[in-house]
């Protein structure tokens, strides 16, 4: 990737997007399950709109990367660092699907309907489902644990090719 090589203007669009809506949704997370504040309700029903967004946004992003070349590399870069990375990617893109589905379902065993929006209303289980509920909470808990060391590591080795090997890796994604 030393050759100025980037992605598609889509690609980068939905990759930043879906960064910042990631960011937000992990952080509004661990805000919620650390406070019983009046607010709660609130974050929680912005939580679950924006979790569906998200869902859909993968969705499309997964569509487009699909489609789309990808840049190569830098082609000095070590065999285990081309692997971790492909290996990062590929798991940042299950949790991206899988927090959202993990956190559609609790709601579903829960009965509770998912407003999104206000706009549209998702059914649930006409009864509550406790062991698939706490399955469900369990596996969004431990999902979102893992999203977010995996994020930092995705900081990190941004700011490593750029700052570090001062490679194209992070320009490709930005310009």
């Amino acid at each position: 990737m030393t050759n100025g090589a980037r992605f598609t203007l889509s690609m980068r669009l939905l990759h930043w997007a879906m960064a910042l809506l990631i960011i937000a949704m992990l952080a509004a997370g661990l805000v919620m399950v650390r406070s019983l504040e009046p607010w709660q309700y609130e974050l929680l029903w912005l939580h679950k709109s924006f979790g569906i967004a998200a869902a859909l946004l993968v969705l499309v992003r997964l569509l487009v990367r699909w489609r789309s070349t990808i840049p190569a590399l830098p082609s000095d870069l070590p065999y285990w660092q081309r692997r971790a990375a492909k290996a990062s990617h590929w798991l940042l893109y299950t949790l991206m699907v899988l927090m959202p589905l993990s956190g559609l379902l609790m709601q579903y065993f829960a009965a509770r309907p998912v407003s999104v929006f206000d706009v549209v209303r998702l059914p649930a289980a006409l009864t509550v489902d406790i062991e698939l509920f706490s399955l469900f909470r369990e596996l969004h808990g431990w999902a979102a644990g893992v999203f977010i060391g995996l994020v930092i590591m995705h900081i990190a080795a941004a700011l490593y090719h750029h700052y570090y090997r001062q490679d194209d890796v992070l320009r490709s994604m930005w310009k």
